[in-house]
């Protein structure tokens, strides 16, 4: 008898776990479905160009997989190279002369969707930003303050905000932030997955109409 009721309660339990389960997916998709009736016009615009820009991006680093210019191990390559008299300090990697040739004319393309986009990259899990736009990515001068503006490339986005999109796993990922140059800006970011593992993410930045 007593047997008999100690399983009773086991299956009562399993069935309260399946329940509280089930109901925090419930809640967590809710949630999803608010977060994406609160994007204004303009972000469900970005966010449609980002994950166009995601498909292209992926698609390049998929093919240079597929021909032998980079093997998996070196498009995950996390042993960043400090290029020296830099400063913030900027870094090279296995890849980013690959990026260079070849995601660069993607994420310029995206760029010039709307003027109030200011920038469109790839990061890396870790924020290493190993290709910036064509006008972030001036010859340096040695002048700090114009540098900072004008050469943001590999460089190491690691702060909260870069962190958070780089990691995020999720369709999309909406924050709000001030750059190291002072500009309010809303950053609006989607996953990458090469081979189902995640590389990074993309990352528009842009201010709100």
């Amino acid at each position: 008898m007593k047997f008999v009721i100690h399983i009773k309660n086991q299956w009562y339990q399993m069935f309260r776990y399946y329940l509280l389960f089930h109901l925090i997916l419930f809640s967590f998709s809710m949630k999803c479905a608010f977060a994406q009736e609160d994007l204004s016009v303009f972000d469900l615009q970005v966010k449609s160009w980002a994950e166009e820009c995601k498909k292209e991006v992926t698609g390049e680093l998929e093919m240079l997989l597929s021909s032998g210019r980079l093997s998996i191990g070196q498009i995950f390559d996390t042993f960043y190279i400090p290029i020296p008299n830099t400063d913030p300090q900027k870094f090279h990697t296995q890849y980013d002369k690959y990026t260079d040739e070849r995601l660069q004319i993607i994420i310029d393309k995206y760029l010039e969707k709307d003027k109030n986009i200011l920038f469109v990259v790839v990061v890396d899990v870790n924020g290493y930003l190993p290709t910036h736009n064509l006008k972030y990515s001036k010859n340096l001068t040695g002048d700090q303050k114009m540098d900072l503006l004008n050469n943001r490339t590999k460089r190491m986005f690691n702060d909260k905000t870069g962190l958070a999109a780089a990691r995020n796993i999720n369709p999309y990922l909406l924050q709000k932030y001030s750059r190291d140059t002072g500009e309010t800006m809303i950053d609006l970011s989607v996953p990458i997955f090469i081979r189902e593992k995640h590389w990074g993410a993309i990352r528009f930045g842009y201010i709100a109409k």
